[in-house]
């Protein structure tokens, strides 16, 4: 069985990152919609309030002509305001939009008219030259204006005439000399359509108190309103460009789904797909797929793909073992049986067999009866050792008296960096080295050498006997369950597939080297996190 293919490491980014982008961005499409209504009723507002300016100018201009004409002394003006180079009349700087709905600038309704002083005849009588005026310029751009005197009383307008709005705010910093805008709640005797009312627009009056100067003096003051255009029939105008910007949202759209189908959706129906069909028996689906969208979905893949090959090479171990176990008690078996049934049919039998046939029988069967008792032990210690817990610490030296008192058929010495801490408990270590010198002692072994030296993270462990040695054909195989040159002397060709089993659960391994006399293993195990600190 291949190892599993190598899924290629690139960036690919984390199923939390997806979420929270594709979460993000489907907030962020309504509030944006929302902002841009925003600023975009910002922008009405300002519109407004800059034809306001205008047309205020305008008509400031217009009265103050109409005052200089009437001669009207300047003791009979209002305030004395000094030169003002806010005014536009004046032309030293120009007025500019400065409401702002973002802003805390939006009052209640305009308070109503009350009643003043009576006005100059003079300024009612540029009321009544100016009335022409303010209407055929309110007709033109749906704006109510009133001309007011210097003391704040309508002379000119539609309604309120002879009434004071002096008291209004913007009015009376128009009578200082200041103009002023501002921005109101709107007071309408009729509804609002249904689909405008949604605009906040339509709820508001832009209102602009424009100073008349004259001389230095306020002459009046032109106090224009008009409620700014409703964004829906902006939208309906610029309808073009805003069907190619829903289009612009609706692709944005599909390619966040589509990005959420590459990235999530996709990979996990592929699982699912390759998980049936490993399930129903298809060992060519043990491959990586073709797209794994996120980090989170390659490494879940590549980790259930090697999950499915160590499963199937663990079930044809599995397999291959339960054959070899079968072949290896067959024989042994039948003999007893065969030994067995020729004892039985002696029973009676003329002439009885021998003494000394018998006695090769029995023989036999005791033989037989040992070498599987010997296989099942074999088999129990293979059992432990790949079940054995990988935790604890050992070194090499706290060993040596134990390995020496348990095969003294051996001379054993150990040498090089004995104090280093292999991460592997007492117990488990004695029996890789108990197996790996009875083995050197069957073999005609007098002297068993263990060499220790560090190679990074690890240790390399070369076990060095003087025996028979082990021919260049069978090296492929000693690690081979049941293989073993000693089938004749009891061997069961178990002791090095245990060795391996023990340091495979350990993240160890275990090769044959090359050696001129003898033989050598080669064994490999990580070091314990405490060999670190104490280097």
């Amino acid at each position: 069985m291949t190892a599993p293919a190598t899924v290629q490491q690139k960036w690919r980014p984390p199923l939390a990152l997806m979420v929270f982008v594709l979460v993000a961005s489907v907030l962020v499409l309504p509030l944006l919609g929302v902002f841009f209504f925003r600023i975009y009723e910002n922008q009405l507002v300002h519109q407004t309030e800059a034809e306001l300016i205008a047309q205020s100018a305008a008509l400031a201009a217009m009265v103050q002509r109409e005052v200089r004409q009437a001669g009207i002394p300047l003791e009979r003006l209002g305030s004395d305001v000094g030169a003002q180079p806010a005014t536009i009349v004046d032309g030293a700087r120009p007025v500019v939009p400065s409401l702002d709905l973002a802003a805390q600038d939006l009052r209640g309704p305009r308070p109503d008219a009350v009643p003043g002083p009576a006005p100059d005849p003079a300024f009612v009588a540029i009321g009544a030259a100016m009335a022409p005026v303010l209407l055929e310029t309110q007709r033109a751009t749906l704006a109510g204006f009133r001309l007011l005197d210097p003391n704040g009383v309508v002379i000119a307008g539609r309604g309120e005439a002879g009434l004071s709005l002096a008291h209004v705010d913007e009015v009376a910093e128009a009578l200082r000399g200041t103009p002023r805008a501002a921005l109101r709640l709107r007071v309408s005797s009729r509804p609002p359509p249904p689909l405008y009312s949604l605009s906040r627009g339509t709820g508001l009056r832009v209102f602009l108190a424009m100073p008349v100067i004259h001389e230095g003096r306020i002459a009046g003051v032109v106090y224009a309103s008009r409620t700014p255009s409703n964004v829906f029939k902006h939208l309906y105008d610029e309808r073009r460009k805003f069907i190619i910007a829903g289009l612009a949202i609706v692709l944005l759209s599909l390619l966040i789904g589509m990005a959420f189908h590459r990235t999530i959706t996709r990979p996990v129906r592929a699982l699912i797909a390759r998980t049936k069909a490993i399930e129903a028996g298809d060992t060519s689906a043990m491959r990586p797929l073709s797209g794994h969208g996120t980090a989170e979905f390659a490494e879940l893949s590549h980790s259930f793909l090697s999950m499915a090959e160590s499963l199937k090479r663990r079930s044809d171990f599995i397999a291959t073992f339960a054959a070899h176990v079968s072949h290896e008690m067959k024989s042994p078996l039948t003999s007893i049986q065969g030994a067995a049934e020729l004892l039985r049919d002696d029973i009676g039998a003329s002439p009885p067999m021998s003494a000394d046939e018998q006695r090769r029988f029995l023989g036999m069967i005791i033989a037989d009866t040992t070498r599987l008792s010997a296989i099942v032990q074999r088999l129990r210690e293979l059992a432990r050792a790949e079940a054995q817990p990988t935790g604890g610490m050992v070194t090499l030296a706290a060993l040596l008296t134990d390995l020496r008192a348990a095969e003294p058929r051996l001379t054993i010495d150990i040498s090089g960096e004995t104090g280093l801490f292999l991460r592997i408990s007492t117990e488990n270590l004695r029996i890789v080295l108990a197996h790996l010198a009875d083995n050197a002692a069957c073999h005609g072994a007098t002297r068993l050498d263990i060499t220790a030296r560090r190679a990074d993270r690890t240790v390399i462990l070369e076990v060095q006997d003087n025996g028979a040695g082990i021919s260049p054909n069978n090296r492929a195989r000693v690690f081979d369950s049941f293989f073993t040159t000693r089938r004749e002397t009891g061997g069961t060709g178990m002791g090095l597939a245990i060795v391996r089993a023990m340091l495979t659960a350990h993240d160890g391994s275990i090769a044959v080297a090359d050696s001129r006399t003898g033989t050598v293993f080669r064994l490999v195990l990580p070091i314990s996190a405490a060999a670190g600190r104490a280097s």
